[in-house]
């Protein structure tokens, strides 16, 4: 594999300790290529930057700039890098970090193995949750109480909303397709334009905002 074949990682964290250790993980995957680290929102924003890596691992509390801000801060300009949170706090800060466009939230406890495949994933385009985060998402989602659909997401068509609706309660394309008596197609494009009006980038994003709306 090719230096060019690589995943190139920025480390975002304030404990060397941790950069360390998650380091010397990372430079024994053939490939992954730890390019540069920061300590500070202000650093990885600025990093992001100038190396535009693949993807960087962003810790959430830092001096200055939080992870989170940093995480809204540099998907601004560069919404190709893939974004993946991991930090001690298993708390509703992995609602703010889906919202700010990180792909996944993982914890500093998870076993190296599962930080490697969350690692590899995000650096593909999935989004990816430790068990316990993705528990605490599900909770979530079935305790919020339904709103009307007409007084939500104006912009949208009712077509949409109706799609919104089913894709917050788990639905793929192919089975919305199948509910609702249209073409496969149809749906991708219906889910293109709600992408597109709510400023999300993936279904995910899109479930957060309607379960925050509380559309069902």
């Amino acid at each position: 594999m090719t230096d060019k074949d690589k995943i190139r990682i920025l480390i975002a964290d304030d404990h060397p300790v941790f950069r360390f250790g998650l380091r010397a993980l990372l430079q024994a995957q053939s490939e992954m290529e730890v390019i540069a680290e920061a300590t500070s929102g202000e650093d990885v924003v600025a990093q992001a930057a100038e190396l535009q890596p693949d993807l960087i691992l962003m810790d959430i509390h830092m001096p200055g700039m939080n992870g989170i801000q940093a995480t809204r801060r540099i998907l601004q300009t560069t919404p190709h890098i893939g974004i993946l949170v991991i930090t001690m706090f298993d708390d509703d800060s992995i609602f703010d970090a889906v919202r700010a466009g990180a792909r996944g939230y993982l914890l500093k406890g998870a076993d190296p193995d599962e930080t490697v495949r969350a690692i590899r994933a995000v650096a593909h385009g999935e989004a990816i949750f430790s068990p316990k985060v993705a528990a605490r998402l599900m909770s979530f989602f079935v305790h919020q109480q339904p709103a009307s659909s007409s007084q939500v997401f104006p912009e949208l068509t009712g077509r949409e909303r109706e799609i919104l609706g089913l894709i917050s309660q788990g639905y793929t394309n192919t089975a919305i397709a199948d509910r609702l008596v249209i073409s496969a197609k149809t749906v991708r494009n219906h889910v293109s334009n709600i992408y597109s009006k709510l400023q999300v980038a993936d279904r995910l994003q899109a479930i957060i905002r309607a379960r925050d709306a509380g559309l069902s």
